[in-house]
């Protein structure tokens, strides 16, 4: 009888090792995946690229859109002077010999259907002046940064979030000229050094030719929200990742998007949402529409949710994440002198 008592003991002693061997490779696995930083590659910073004064206000998020506007009017000021000595500056637009950035808030709707949006219109003298950077300056999965603290350090005057590279394995990632990762999975964004951007489908176009027609930059979320001049209606059921946690993301969120007037000119959107009586965020076929309505000929939604932000000359300009809080991401879209 306690030889049998034993035996029973010992079984139950291997199984539980068993269970918890499996349970902990398991959450090794997870947070390998998703939490622990892979650096891939380190990148250096684009040698073009204007000092800007990176104050303390700089890297933090905030809370409304006027109080962030009232409060760094003076950090605003320093920055656009160490930009450019040709530049002239407010809390909402910029304008140098390169760059002119108008920036405008809007609110539509009221109490629970009240959406709040920003819309930066972008004109460039040329298409270097639009850049992308990688958070820490590393390319790899988990490594991320705040929005702002990316600009900050890469001297942006204007950024927003890009596509959360690093959230997945897959798509086509080139970056300022340079490919890092080949893996066509969906429909991708591409910009081009004549200051012109269109959608591709990543399975159907080879990233070699992509180099060879001169693309800079592209970006592997979406969906394509404008093509030739017509918002897309079909967004069923859309789903960017097969990643743990994925869901639809055709209801109402916060959304990053960047759309295209004509060569050069640019326009970008921002939502906020999921905070009740100021956002509830926009659904695809809202945020399809408004870049139409905006003259987007062209128009590509980025990662959004509490990814979703834009930062103008030393600040956050909208509420992200809901609490007025950044999330860090992995890349950022951003115009530097």
């Amino acid at each position: 009888m306690n030889n049998k008592k034993k035996k029973s003991k010992r079984i139950l002693l291997i199984s539980l090792t068993l269970s918890v061997a499996t349970v902990g490779s398991i959450l090794y696995g997870l947070a390998d995946r998703y939490l622990i930083p892979h650096v891939e590659e380190v990148v250096a910073q684009p040698s073009t690229a204007a000092a800007i004064s990176s104050s303390a206000s700089g890297r933090q998020s905030a809370g409304t859109t006027k109080t962030a506007a009232t409060n760094t009017s003076t950090n605003t000021e320093s920055a656009a002077s160490t930009a450019s000595a040709e530049a002239t500056s407010d809390d909402w637009n910029y304008k140098s010999d390169n760059v002119n950035i108008s920036i405008k808030q809007v609110e539509t709707g009221t109490g629970a259907d009240q959406i709040t949006y920003y819309v930066a219109d972008v004109q460039l003298k040329d298409a270097s002046n639009l850049r992308t950077a990688f958070a820490d300056n590393s390319f790899g999965r988990n490594i991320t940064e705040h929005t702002s603290e990316i600009a900050s350090a890469n001297n942006a005057i204007f950024a927003i979030n890009g596509d959360y590279y690093g959230f997945r394995n897959d798509g086509v990632v080139i970056r300022n000229g340079t490919l890092y990762r080949d893996e066509p999975a969906r429909d991708g964004l591409a910009l081009f050094g004549d200051g012109t951007m269109k959608s591709y489908n990543e399975e159907e176009v080879a990233a070699e030719d992509l180099l060879a027609q001169g693309v800079t930059n592209t970006f592997s979320f979406g969906p394509v929200l404008v093509k030739d001049g017509t918002a897309v209606q079909d967004f069923d059921n859309v789903k960017i990742d097969t990643n743990f946690g994925n869901r639809t993301i055709d209801e109402a969120n916060p959304r990053t998007g960047i759309g295209i007037i004509s060569p050069n000119h640019y326009v970008f959107v921002v939502v906020d949402g999921r905070q009740q009586n100021y956002s509830r965020g926009m659904t695809l076929n809202e945020f399809a529409n408004l870049f139409e309505d905006l003259g987007a000929t062209e128009a590509y939604n980025l990662d959004g949710g509490g990814s979703s932000t834009l930062y103008f000359m030393g600040r956050v300009v909208n509420s992200p994440g809901g609490k007025g809080q950044e999330r860090g991401v992995s890349d950022i879209i951003y115009v530097g002198e």
